[in-house]
């Protein structure tokens, strides 16, 4: 430990004196409160802080001690189900200690130290240091378990960055605390339930995996149009009042990631409140038990310390890596990135850095790359198959999609689902463009949607062609009225609004259209094309438009979402039938008419 003293304040950041031997990125106590900061950068005997909390009343002169260790999350049981601010605080339990509003310099562990976990060391590896065998306590050997809720189990794990040896000792099966030690090595190494690992820096990986299999949401614009791979990144642009928030709650809800992590950066807090409140209510529709036994928030307001709001992107990415190396798929949401980047640029303002385009820093693109790039489908060092999935909310002003956010996040993301303000206001949700939109993994989770449905890949092809068309014709139907279209391109209008409304469209709050299954999204789509190959070939055999809108399968397809549930999938096979009766009948019609 190093101490200097506080030489100058500006905002949270802090210049101390006689901390020139840190090490950078280390972490600082600073005053007599402790407020928790970190070093960011050091020029000769100064080193420049950026405090992660309210600094009111704080002197020149004060105390400024590094502890010689960077800001760090502490990994072990526990986690699930818990309430963090950006640097890892219970909230909880500071509500209880300090009332409403947080005192600085408040510090409470992560994880509650008192509290006894069930501990089953791994039978097999147990046998074998019971028998003499010699183990190596390699990085990510799995040493037992703890069932930390009925939904996730906790793997105690050899961490990382141990300096391996023998494993000597392995303790028995019983209830410990996360302090209390697991297993030791022949290097005099102890190694706790509960482990540290810093923030910014990620947890390695023995390889890196291709995302050939889809991160399932049940929002049929996302799986079937612009679909996003387990270990894949999206973004979710969009103006005030779009459905970020909402969309994102509804990929939480019902992706089949094993955990979930939610982080609240710079969110409103009456919004943020709602997230909490909502999500301890949810049910999680695997297990019918509450969604909080595989989720973890991370809720950092506007209105709290803005350093921090800059760190919790980090928090929850490394406790997402936690779970990815015991082999389970994590979904992560970031809401928002943009609240994100202006704490990264206010803290570069207070250090006078040279501004960027809009007073953004120049790192940030660097910034976005690093928490991006901590997404991925890998083979862990213990050997399991995990992965992150990063879906970041970006808010620019007044839905500009040129502001320096959004365009630096679409370089380093590979699914972009571009909220439009239009459908948000017709109440069209999800208000995802499918113009703007785009999904670079769709090739590579073509080979699994074509074992749920070998169509897939037509169906999907031939319904963004017509939305396509039907764009451009709009536009002609403007200025001349649709009636003036010749029937082919009434039909496709036709056609494009029964998508829109029939398959697009999704009410979270329907019991049945809430969640569509892949079998169910496929289905629906296919029998939305079968009907417009079908009509179209009445029209050209001189059928009038009119009699197609007469035999009322535009209604008919339209609810068949909402009527249709995931199990019974036979009734859509029970409408097609009545759908081909309809239009073979009247195809005869027309084709005798011709003959004659």
């Amino acid at each position: 430990m190093q101490e200097g003293k506080v030489r100058r304040i500006s905002g949270p950041i802090i210049r101390a004196s006689g901390l020139g031997s840190s090490g950078l990125f280390d972490l600082v106590e600073v005053g007599e409160k402790k407020i928790i900061g970190e070093i960011v950068r050091l020029e000769k005997d100064e080193a420049v802080i950026q405090v992660y909390e309210d600094n009111t009343g704080l002197k020149t002169g004060s105390p400024a001690v590094s502890t010689g260790r960077p800001l760090s999350a502490l990994l072990g049981p526990g986690l699930i189900g818990t309430i963090y601010d950006g640097i890892q605080r219970p909230l909880a339990l500071l509500y209880e200690q300090d009332g409403a509003f947080m005192k600085p310099g408040g510090s409470i562990c992560a994880l509650d130290s008192g509290k006894k976990w069930r501990f089953i060391p791994d039978s097999a590896l147990a046998e074998m240091i019971a028998s003499g065998e010699k183990v190596t306590a390699r990085a990510g050997l799995v040493l037992g378990s703890v069932k930390e809720t009925d939904s996730v189990t906790c793997k105690i794990m050899v961490p990382p960055d141990t300096k391996g040896g023998e494993i000597t000792w392995l303790c028995k099966e019983g209830d410990y605390t996360v302090f209390e030690i697991a297993a030791k090595t022949g290097y005099g190494e102890e190694i706790a339930f509960a482990q540290w690992w810093p923030v910014r820096k990620s947890r390695p990986v023995s390889s890196r995996l291709s995302p050939t299999e889809p991160l399932i949401t049940g929002e049929r614009v996302i799986d079937i149009f612009f679909p996003l791979s387990k270990g894949g990144t999206a973004a979710i642009p969009g103006g005030f009042g779009t459905g970020k928030t909402m969309t994102q709650h509804a990929i939480a809800k019902w992706c089949d990631a094993d955990v979930i992590i939610y982080i609240g950066c710079g969110e409103r807090g009456n919004e943020m409140t709602d997230v909490l409140t909502e999500f301890v209510q949810l049910t999680d529709p695997r297990t019918g038990r509450s969604l909080m036994e595989r989720t973890l928030l991370i809720a950092n307001t506007s209105n709290m310390p803005v350093a921090a709001r800059e760190v919790s992107i980090y928090t929850g990415v490394t406790l997402a890596e936690f779970y990815r190396d015991m082999g389970y798929h994590v979904a992560i949401m970031a809401d928002s990135t943009s609240r994100w980047a202006e704490a990264l640029r206010e803290l570069s303002g207070r250090m006078e850095e040279m501004p960027a385009e809009e007073g953004f820093p120049a790192y940030l693109p660097t910034r976005l790359a690093e928490f991006y790039e901590r997404a991925g489908r890998v083979q862990t060092l213990g050997g399991e198959e995990g992965s992150i999935s990063i879906i970041g909310a970006v808010s620019p002003p007044g839905g500009d999609f040129s502001e320096p956010v959004t365009q630096h996040t679409k370089r380093f993301i590979r699914c972009f689902w571009a909220l439009d303000r239009d459908l948000a206001n017709a109440r069209h949700y999800p208000a995802i463009s499918w113009i703007d939109s785009y999904s670079e993994y769709a090739e590579e989770v073509q080979r699994w949607w074509e074992q749920v449905n070998p169509d897939w890949t037509l169906a999907r092809r031939k319904s963004l062609d017509l939305l396509k068309q039907e764009q451009r014709l709009a536009e002609i139907a403007r200025l001349i009225g649709s009636d003036a279209l010749p029937d082919e391109q009434k039909l496709i209008l036709l056609t494009a609004q029964i998508i829109k409304d029939g398959f697009l469209q999704q009410n979270s709050f329907d019991d049945i259209d809430m969640y569509c299954v892949p079998d169910k999204q496929v289905s629906l789509l296919l029998l939305i094309i079968e009907f417009h190959e079908r009509a179209r070939v009445c029209i050209e055999l001189g059928a009038p438009m009119t009699k197609i809108t007469e035999t009322g399968l535009k209604e008919g397809l339209s609810r068949l979402k909402n009527i249709v549930k995931n199990d019974s999938l036979g009734e859509i096979k029970e409408f097609e039938s009545k759908m081909r009766i309809k239009l073979e009948e009247l195809e005869k019609a027309y084709r005798a008419r011709k003959v004659l």
